[in-house]
């Protein structure tokens, strides 16, 4: 016995729907768009001195938040940094010295911004560090984007009047190099 097959479709079936054809052009336009963005920012390199520093919201651990734009009239140091990084441990004790000379007078904020990280592992760097200045977690990596940095550590400071007055990538090496740096930006 042979069987007969029917055609599963006929040619009016298998055209394509106007409103499916515009969708997956939607997809394929939104999935362009995205690569491009990217693209763009990759182009773009890192942050430069001179460049206005990118707004942003640092959710602290102790619950906390900071942002950005509170900071007006203030130097910022914005670390970027991770418990699973060894040159971070190289300059974390030097960055809380910084801090503890600064500190007093209110015109220099320090902030930690921990990237990619376990927020368990995070806190526990903290402690082993002593490190007292804020700190949080890079929510998302939206700060680290803004920031367009290439990995930790990474230091940013920004001066009173909100642009970038210096960056460090790579670890500072000593506890005067971070505060040439810091004096640098509270003289201008």
């Amino acid at each position: 016995m042979s069987e007969q097959l029917e055609p599963t479709k006929d040619k009016a079936a298998r055209k394509a729907s106007p409103v499916g054809v515009a969708l997956a052009w939607l997809v394929v336009l939104g999935l362009l768009a995205v690569v491009a963005i990217q693209l763009r920012a990759t182009m773009q390199g890192g942050m430069g001195i001179g460049q206005p520093a990118p707004a942003f919201t640092l959710s602290l651990f102790d619950g906390g938040e900071i942002q950005s734009a509170d900071l007006a009239g203030k130097v910022v140091v914005v670390n970027f940094w991770a418990s699973w990084c060894a040159p971070c441990e190289e300059e974390a004790e030097e960055l809380q010295m910084a801090w503890e000379i600064y500190e007093p007078g209110g015109e220099v904020v320090f902030l930690g911004v921990d990237y990619a990280d376990t927020e368990t592992l995070a806190r526990a760097y903290l402690e082993r560090f002593q490190i007292t200045y804020p700190n949080g977690p890079d929510l998302g990596t939206r700060i680290s984007q803004a920031f367009r940095i290439r990995g930790v550590p990474e230091t940013y400071i920004i001066g009173r009047d909100g642009l970038m007055k210096y960056i460090k990538i790579g670890p500072f090496t000593t506890l005067s190099e971070i505060l040439a740096a810091v004096d640098r930006a509270l003289a201008e």
